[in-house]
């Protein structure tokens, strides 16, 4: 068995004295582990940094087994990380929820997202929302995804301002503002409405909304509990 595709570091474990076993999400094979050899050496540790992204060829007997993977470098996304701590927890957090998805099934339609999101977490202008929604487009593939194009008690799409979080679905001000308590904030970002600037309020309405059914739908029914890279996200952008 063998095959050649491009793909993202998700994490990195030692084996043995000097290889790693390497959890790479690929563009056509989804999550899949690999063992490098060499792989905690000086010339392959910088390559072996999550979030980089990799050209990868694996070869096993079977397709089951863990099989051997060889990698080249195609963009250094851990590098140009490492200066910032908020983009290096954003990065974490990436890496760390794309692991909720199911091994060796590919999501191509999130990876390119994931590209996209990786190509601008050199902009702290742009990011954060960017990461808002990577989350939602993840409830999406995970088979939780929210509707947000028209009021759930109304069926209009104006003045969509909140969220049920019981049904994910978007809500209407005249219809919501009887129960405003018991509902999430939908930011306007999110809505499709253009021109209004993203807010560091928004940002936190938006990373509250998909943290809450990410938690209730996918974090909580599996026993675990959200990355505490996230966390470190909110704690950053609030710095």
């Amino acid at each position: 068995m063998q095959w050649s595709d491009e793909g993202i570091v998700l994490s990195v474990r030692p084996h043995g004295e000097t290889a790693a076993v390497v959890e790479l999400w690929t563009r056509s094979h989804g999550r899949h582990l690999g063992l490098v050899h060499g792989g905690r050496s000086r010339r392959l540790r910088p390559l072996l940094q999550t979030g980089n992204h990799v050209d990868a060829t694996w070869k096993a007997r079977l397709s089951d087994q863990l099989g051997h993977v060889s990698l080249e470098l195609r963009h250094a996304y851990a590098a140009e990380a490492m200066d910032e701590a908020s983009t290096l927890a954003a990065l974490a957090t990436l890496a760390t929820l794309t692991r909720l998805l199911p091994e060796r099934d590919p999501h191509p339609n999130l990876y390119e997202i994931t590209l996209f999101v990786l190509g601008f977490l050199n902009d702290p202008t742009v990011w954060p929302a960017l990461l808002v929604r990577w989350e939602l487009a993840l409830l999406e593939e995970l088979g939780f995804g929210l509707d947000l194009t028209q009021c759930a008690a109304t069926g209009s799409n104006d003045q969509l301002i909140y969220v049920s979080p019981r049904t994910g679905r978007a809500v209407s001000a005249s219809a919501g503002e009887p129960y405003r308590d018991r509902l999430l904030p939908l930011p306007a970002f999110l809505t499709g409405r253009r021109g209004a600037a993203v807010t560091r309020r928004d940002i936190e309405d938006g990373f509250q909304l998909t943290g809450h059914f990410l938690t209730t739908r996918v974090l909580q029914p599996r026993g675990e509990a959200m990355p505490e890279s996230r966390s470190r996200v909110l704690i950053t952008l609030k710095e």
